[in-house]
């Protein structure tokens, strides 16, 4: 019975665009995420990896939140709503995190710029681009096995390019909560 709830899962265009979109959405929480903690860091001139550490932190709980936001809103409590948060969104971050953390590495001088540096804003967003990219595939491979943001959509019903009749009858007869 379970695995009726998964039988209708978008392929093609459809999965593409799904990816895009969740990714969109990855990258709106890590970058606010991401960029706080780097003018922080730098800011209070803390080292990389402090500064770094810093960043990521803050990418997952910008990342987690957008998600658990949404959910809640849905109906469902925050208790019910991290560990869908967490199902959701934990790879795609910390593919995001490792590639945008990476680039900004890779840049000579890019660490140690100044906030008021085109080097340090013009590599930040290198970085979540690059991360955009990579990150794409891997939400688009998530999602077609019912992972990652796929999760989501099974508990909001919408906001993906699909509506709550195709939820619905992706969660099979009887299966869907009206919100």
């Amino acid at each position: 019975m379970e695995h009726a709830m998964h039988t209708q899962r978008p392929t093609g265009r459809a999965l593409t665009r799904l990816a895009v979109s969740a990714t969109l959405h990855c990258l709106t929480g890590c970058a606010i995420g991401e960029v706080l903690g780097m003018v922080i860091g730098t800011a209070l001139g803390w080292s990389d990896v402090q500064t770094i550490v810093l960043a990521v932190v803050l990418a997952f709980v910008f990342g987690y939140s957008f998600t658990i936001g949404p959910v809640v809103r849905s109906g469902l409590s925050l208790r019910a709503a991290v560990p869908i948060a967490l199902a959701a969104d934990t790879v795609s971050i910390t593919v995001m995190e490792i590639v945008d953390n990476g680039v900004v590495l890779l840049v000579p001088g890019a660490m140690e710029a100044h906030l008021d540096s085109w080097l340090f804003w013009g590599t930040l967003a290198l970085a979540l681009a690059v991360a955009f990219v990579v990150t794409v595939p891997v939400n688009r491979w998530l999602i077609s096995r019912g992972r990652g943001h796929a999760v989501v959509h099974a508990h909001h019903g919408g906001g993906h390019g699909t509506d709550d009749r195709q939820t619905a009858d992706a969660e099979g007869p009887g299966r869907h909560r009206q919100h």
